[in-house]
């Protein structure tokens, strides 16, 4: 902080300015007694006489203290009629400040938010962008305190808005901002000139950028889950910040950092990877001050490097929509900010899911989309519930003899848990066989619960009683709230939670479920997936609660075919008869096993003879 001295300047100001009060009201007193209405009139004449005289003099002690305080940099400080500026393409509308030459307004053309109003990504103050160095006399600046005096031109199709803040023809910081005719990207170039010989390069020049998201979804809270910052840094790793609660970290070599908003994002991305970049997130949903209106409030802050004792930089911004395809066209790995999953599930959305349904939704409305999206996957998967309901029918077949076991060896466990697998094993049956077919099945159900909430093509796309479904499709409004469920009432979840009761109720109805002491009933369990389903998507996306919805039904379907149509109950029996009549030699793990049980059975029954 610099050291407040005495000014000798500022004192002789003071003291002029006291001279030529006392010699204006001199010059300016009565020269007899007049009417009281005529000494009104004098006073009134002398008033008109001092005022201007009084704003000229206030005019002067500011300029007295901006020089002071900025020094050779107090031309900045002045707005001589700088007004804002404007940048228009086939996507975006940007309007700039001249003061701090920020971005005041940036509007996405084509889309509006959940109000129908149009989509701003920036407006009314939620943006702050500043430029701070120091100067060899010890000062620290802000760019945000200056005036920037613009001028306008065009190069092949490209709007170029350029900013300066002039100390002579020669010194001067200028910004400058373009655009492409039909892209969302904003080209963004800062740099200083003429500076070198004020300039304190010791400290270094820092570029901070601070955006508060606003609401754009009906659902906050829904918004709020896929609302973070992520950035991009090395060759190509991807990380992010707290979704729930403030966090801030100091990250190198980063590429770019996305300020998310779900379905729209706001991207600064560097022409050359930065070191020592702080970025931070701060969690407002939460906070009643903010009420509903913002999300989150995202900043960074990036150093910029000095050239020959000057700084300066060049930058793309994108502002513009959180569609995978749309981030790839722009080859900056900006796609990677976009939450589809890890590993196998992330695979298999960016090779699978999303080119599948782009197809489909590409001459399919939406909602018939999904639902053909949604056959498609269960059809390719119907040999994994062929297996998976044959094997339940193998254990419904054995059920009675694992029943008569229980009985037998109640008091016993080692020794019925041996003579159960020599059953399995003399059947042909394997009590795995219905669990992996389901294990099968979790890469694909996990990916698609990832794939939809982050599709863009589902944003305001209506479907039968469901006017987004991207967003919960709400058929009642309770004008209350209920803890974990929402205030509202939604139809497709309820359908869902319908479909997989009775899915449920045909998978346990086939399967042996002992109950083991200590052990919770594990058909109570599975029948509370139904509810648990109701309550944890209301809030969700309808498309995915369709998707849901329609799978089950299908699986319903396919396991109705199957049981009267493909599979033979007494075949399947007397295919099991015919086994048990067979020596069957086991190997492998089941050996294995059946070995270790021996053996335990061996040494409990030496204990005993003790």
């Amino acid at each position: 902080m610099e050291e407040k001295r005495f000014d000798p300047y500022q004192f002789i100001g003071f003291v002029l300015i006291a001279l030529i009060l006392t010699w204006m009201l001199y010059v300016n007193r009565p020269d007899e007694v007049v009417s009281p209405e005529v000494k009104q009139s004098s006073t009134e004449s002398v008033n008109e006489q001092v005022q201007p005289a009084l704003t000229k003099l206030n005019d002067s002690l500011n300029r007295i203290s901006i020089e002071t305080t900025y020094g050779i940099f107090s031309n900045w400080m002045t707005k001589n009629g700088a007004k804002k500026q404007e940048l228009e393409n086939k996507e975006l509308i940007i309007h700039v400040n001249p003061k701090g030459g920020v971005l005041s307004l940036v509007r996405l053309k084509n889309y509006t938010d959940y109000l129908d109003q149009p989509l701003e990504l920036i407006k009314e103050g939620n943006n702050k962008f500043n430029i701070q160095f120091s100067t060899k006399d010890g000062r620290r600046l802000n760019s945000r305190d200056f005036y920037f005096y613009p001028s306008m031109n065009a190069e092949n199709g490209k709007q170029i808005l350029s900013l300066k803040a002039n100390i002579s023809k020669n010194q001067y910081l200028e910004f400058i901002y373009s655009i492409d005719p039909d892209k969302f990207l904003v080209h963004f170039s800062l740099k200083s000139y003429g500076l070198a010989s004020v300039l304190d390069t010791s400290q270094p020049a820092i570029l901070e950028w601070e955006n508060t998201a606003y609401r754009n979804s009906k659902s906050i809270d829904y918004e709020n889950r896929y609302t973070e910052l992520t950035y991009g840094y090395e060759d190509d790793k991807i990380d992010y910040l707290s979704l729930t609660s403030s966090d801030e970290e100091t990250v190198e070599d980063v590429r770019w950092v996305s300020f998310r908003q779900h379905f729209f994002s706001a991207i600064i991305i560097p022409e050359k990877p930065v070191n020592q970049l702080i970025v931070s997130s701060e969690n407002l949903s939460n906070e009643e001050a903010f009420g509903d209106e913002f999300t989150k409030k995202f900043g960074l802050k990036l150093p910029l490097l000095y050239n020959s004792n000057e700084f300066g930089s060049n930058f793309d911004y994108y502002f513009g929509i959180t569609d995978y395809k749309t981030l790839s066209s722009y080859g900056r790995d900006l796609e990677s900010s976009i939450p589809v999953g890890w590993g196998i599930f992330g695979w298999l959305n960016r090779f699978v899911f999303m080119p599948l349904f782009g197809f489909l939704s590409s001459f399919l409305p939406h909602g018939f989309a999904i639902i053909l999206m949604t056959i498609l996957v269960r059809l390719a998967m119907s040999p994994v519930t062929y297996k998976s309901y044959v094997s339940q029918i193998k254990m419904k077949v054995l059920r009675p003899e694992i029943e008569e076991l229980n009985k037998k060896y109640k008091d016993n466990a080692v020794k019925r848990q041996q003579e159960t697998m020599s059953l399995y094993n003399r059947a042909g049956a394997n009590p795995m066989a219905g669990c992996i077919p389901a294990l099968l099945q979790l890469p694909v159900f996990y990916a698609l619960f990832t794939f939809f909430p982050i599709a863009f093509e589902l944003r305001k796309k209506s479907f039968l009683w469901a006017d987004d479904l991207s967003s919960y499709d709400s058929i009642l409004d309770l004008g209350f709230s209920i803890p974990f469920y929402g205030d509202h009432v939604s139809l497709f979840p309820i359908l869902a939670s319908i479909a997989i009761f009775f899915y449920t109720q045909m998978t346990t109805g086939q399967q042996t479920m002992p109950q083991q002491p200590g052990m919770p009933n594990m058909k109570v369990i599975m029948y509370l997936m139904p509810v648990m389903m109701l309550f944890f998507f209301n809030n969700y996306a309808s498309g995915l609660s369709l998707y849901y919805f329609v799978s089950n039904l299908l699986t319903i379907s396919l396991m109705l075919v199957i049981k009267n149509y493909i599979i033979d109950d007494q075949k399947i029996h007397a295919e099991i008869e015919e086994n048990k009549k067979k020596p069957k030699k086991t190997g492998g793990f089941a050996a294995r096993l059946q070995k270790a049980m021996e053996e335990a059975e061996k040494q409990k029954n030496r204990r005993v003879k003790k």
